[in-house]
């Protein structure tokens, strides 16, 4: 039979699981915070704020209350964003038709209708632009007199005492330079049909922007690929912004994980530079031997190389019957000293014999002339020996 295991997680091992989830929730909770869970081990009075204070706010430290009341906030300013972009986006699109309608009319020849209608459309804007401004110097004006009178006794101002408006003018004076009714109605019915196909000409360039590979579609093609190119650039926003995220994170994790690599290689530069001092001051006395070894080894070399040098500078310079000569000179030389070492005796003992006297002298003859007989015997005997031989 084949027994089954199944091993079952203890209490203790349940307790640390949920403990660890329980901290790695917490540091999510604020990324800000640079901790660790060693951090919350050790401080659990702090980890016990830390894991409140996450049940109350979000990773940004914003309460729900606060929350709900900046998203309603950024939702009215996006409003009005977006109403100030739609104005400002049709504003710069009728600019820039009236800009290529320059542009075009320098370069080819242009119906006189489509003239009418551009210069009708900008003395428009041009007007609305000048009235704006006015009515803004107005409110200005009209602002700074009303706070003045309010601080004043005059009952009765005069309009007349008013700041003066931009130029002099007021708007109903600029509104008197539109073009006549008539060119405004006929410019106000071709404007959608102009905008659309100045919109579509825009259009299409930011798709072939988009994707070059598109730009030879047909316009029903590219009309079906425009409805879906703003839910494919929001995905792309969307992608950029959770890559930069992920940039983020993972650059904050390349700084922690570059600290800790710091900190270890500082760590391990000691103790390394701890392994060499031990070992250079345990082997110092045989490198030191060695090294006089070699040192003395190489003063053997030199000696013998100086020696060398000698004997080939000698071998230069002397021949054979040189040397042969020198060292027969210097034989004769000790000779010579030989016989002045022998003179100085005999002349000691001669100085020596003359200090005894006459009686001493006397002696020294008869010594003298017995010796000569003694070698005379001597040398008789000799030959009396070699004539009995023969």
């Amino acid at each position: 039979m084949r027994l089954l295991l199944v091993c079952r997680p203890t209490p203790g091992h349940m307790v640390h699981g949920r403990r660890e989830l329980l901290s790695s929730l917490v540091l999510a909770s604020f990324p800000l915070c640079d901790l660790t869970e060693d951090d919350l081990t050790q401080n659990p009075k702090f980890y016990q704020l830390l894991a409140a204070l996450s049940q109350k706010v979000d990773h940004t430290g914003l309460t729900a209350t606060l929350k709900a009341d900046l998203e309603k906030a950024e939702q009215k300013l996006q409003n009005q964003r977006r109403r100030w972009l739609q104005v400002q986006s049709l504003h710069g699109a009728l600019l820039e038709m009236i800009q290529d309608h320059r542009v075009k009319k320098h370069r080819t020849s242009v119906p006189p209708d489509q003239n009418m209608f551009y210069d009708t459309m900008e003395r428009c804007l041009l007007v609305a632009q000048c009235v704006r401004q006015l009515d803004l110097s107005t409110t200005a004006t009209t602002t700074t007199t009303s706070t003045s009178t309010s601080t004043t006794t005059d009952p009765d101002p005069d309009p007349d005492r008013d700041q003066p408006s931009v130029l002099g003018l007021n708007p109903q004076q600029v509104l008197e330079l539109m073009p006549p009714e008539k060119d405004v109605q006929r410019m106000k019915q071709s404007l959608p049909k102009e905008l659309e196909k100045h919109l579509k000409t825009k259009c299409f360039s930011l798709l072939s922007y988009y994707q070059p590979d598109w730009e030879s579609d047909r316009d029903g093609l590219k009309n079906i690929k425009l409805s879906h190119m703003a839910a494919q650039l929001d995905g792309d926003r969307k992608r950029a912004e959770t890559l930069t995220e992920v940039s983020r994170q993972n650059e904050i994790l390349l700084q922690r994980q570059t600290q800790l690599y710091l900190t270890e290689l500082t760590r391990c530069i000691q103790h390394l530079q701890t392994l060499i001092l031990d070992h250079r001051l345990r082997i110092q006395s045989q490198l030191d031997r060695k090294k006089l070894d070699y040192l003395e080894a190489k003063c053997e070399l030199v000696m013998q190389k100086i020696r060398m040098e000698a004997v080939e500078i000698r071998l230069e310079t002397y021949t054979a019957n040189t040397v042969a000569t020198h060292k027969k000179i210097r034989q004769l030389e000790l000779e010579l000293n030989d016989c002045r070492l022998e003179r100085r005796a005999a002349e000691s003992k001669v100085a020596s014999f003359q200090m005894l006297g006459a009686d001493f002298d006397a002696l020294a003859k008869e010594y003298g002339r017995l010796q000569g007989e003694i070698a005379v015997k001597r040398w008789a005997l000799t030959e009396l020996g070699q004539h009995h031989a023969e």
